[in-house]
């Protein structure tokens, strides 16, 4: 069986960057999914993970590979050890060889810190369901990649305004966001394909180095309507600004916020990533 370089379980919104990228770079893959699709021009797998199976899942019937990417949140160490304990079952004579990256996310972060600063090093949620699934791989010598809000594609930050911002209280609760986009997703994936010595049994937090302020991204998307595009010139030229940031201008008033964007102090959480610094990378896509 010819081992591919990466297996990806799990091809959904991420591998609209990634799987173009492996091409672009000659990367040898596979994929999977629930149905089968096509996804950017490639075929995929027809497979569903299910940990209550007694065949292992069919996990050993999936290609061979350097590397295997986990794309979908596991909620248990005992669903990562019957994942790897069965992939690897099935390609006995090449166990040594395969790396499993596993996608996470920042959330496991989002308890009271001592700083503001927050890395990968920091305190995290252990009890977390998906935090304890992601310690199980670092036990099998896997790698965790946290991501920050996933942007880019089908996914516009702007698009969330109405969904998280209902009220000038809701506007008034929200501090900092962290973002990454797709494309440097997959080009971290590659990188810690090229670099497994390093990225290998390690947690990585992945966002692209930029502490947004919600509030000034409200008022920045003033002029967008209710599908997250800008108003086309010339065209409703004196319409009115989004009801979001005719709040923030309101809160800035009240709280006496002279302009924006707010101090690291008051946005309470700023992630630090050094992943890029590690593997001698920058982002391609960083500030939305």
């Amino acid at each position: 069986m010819q081992q591919v370089d990466l297996l990806i379980l799990g091809a959904g919104w991420t591998s609209s960057f990634l799987i173009p990228l492996l091409k672009e770079r000659n990367f040898t893959f596979a994929a999977t999914t629930t149905d089968g699709r096509s996804v950017e021009g490639s075929d995929t797998i027809k497979w569903r993970f299910e940990p209550d199976s007694k065949d292992g899942s069919k996990l050993d019937s999936l290609p061979l590979a350097k590397h295997v990417l986990i794309t979908f949140p596991l909620t248990s160490a005992e669903e990562i050890d019957f994942l790897v304990k069965s992939y690897l079952d099935g390609h006995s004579k090449h166990r040594d060889q395969v790396g499993f990256i596993q996608l996470g996310s920042t959330g496991i972060w989002q308890i009271p810190q001592s700083t503001i600063w927050v890395s990968r090093k920091s305190p995290y949620n252990h009890s977390m369901p998906r935090a304890i699934a992601e310690d199980a791989l670092l036990k099998h010598d896997g790698c965790v990649l946290n991501l920050a809000g996933l942007w880019g594609g089908s996914r516009n930050p702007s698009d969330w305004v109405g969904r998280v911002a209902k009220t000038k209280e809701d506007v008034k609760g929200k501090k900092s966001l962290h973002l990454v986009h797709g494309l440097d997703v997959s080009r971290a994936i590659v990188s810690v394909m090229k670099d497994w010595k390093t990225a290998k049994g390690q947690r990585w937090m992945l966002t692209d180095g930029f502490v947004y302020d919600w509030w000034a991204l409200f008022a920045g998307w003033a002029d967008k309507n209710k599908k997250g595009d800008a108003e086309t010139a010339g065209d409703k030229v004196d319409d009115m600004p989004s009801d979001q940031a005719r709040w923030v201008y309101e809160l800035m008033a009240e709280e006496k916020v002279w302009a924006l964007p707010r101090s690291m102090n008051v946005l309470g959480r700023a992630y630090y990533s050094d992943f890029w610094t590690t593997f001698g990378l920058a982002p391609l896509k960083a500030r939305v």
